[in-house]
């Protein structure tokens, strides 16, 4: 199955389609994204430049079955379609947070958090983003 992203005002994703990869295949017999669009087109009412081809299998520009990654995420609803960097965007999680092309995620500004030690992953805790004071919080459930 071959899946596209209907775009909305501003490059939103306002739905993700399924189509059977029958129906975007060209004369060649190759898959073609611009065959979607025009079958989109014609099934859907919606400008065929508007529909733009996603890879359930990519998740922060990384293909989960090893392949190569498409469009840096899967897209869905809320999403943003980056032209100029052919990425979907998820929402931004926090203001400071800032894009990172390579990884196609969001990134705080101090980067990753640290890495948790082997007694902080036994009682579940994890790292939780602290937008005031721009830093990282350990979180220890109870």
């Amino acid at each position: 199955m071959a899946h596209f992203a209907k775009l909305g005002i501003n490059g939103k994703i306002i739905s993700v389609l399924t189509v059977n990869n029958s129906d975007i295949l060209n004369g060649d017999g190759v898959e073609d994204e611009t065959v979607g669009q025009q079958y989109l087109e014609r099934h859907n009412n919606w400008p065929p430049q508007l529909w733009i081809q996603t890879s359930y299998n990519t998740r922060q520009n990384t293909h989960r079955l090893g392949g190569i990654p498409f469009r840096g995420n899967f897209a869905s609803i809320g999403f943003e379609w980056d032209e100029d960097n052919q990425i979907f965007w998820p929402p931004k999680p926090y203001p400071s947070f800032v894009k990172n092309t390579e990884r196609a995620s969001w990134d705080s500004p101090l980067g990753d958090p640290p890495d948790l030690t082997a007694e902080q992953a036994e009682v579940k805790s994890y790292y939780e983003w602290n937008e005031p004071n721009q830093s990282w919080d350990l979180i220890t459930r109870p």
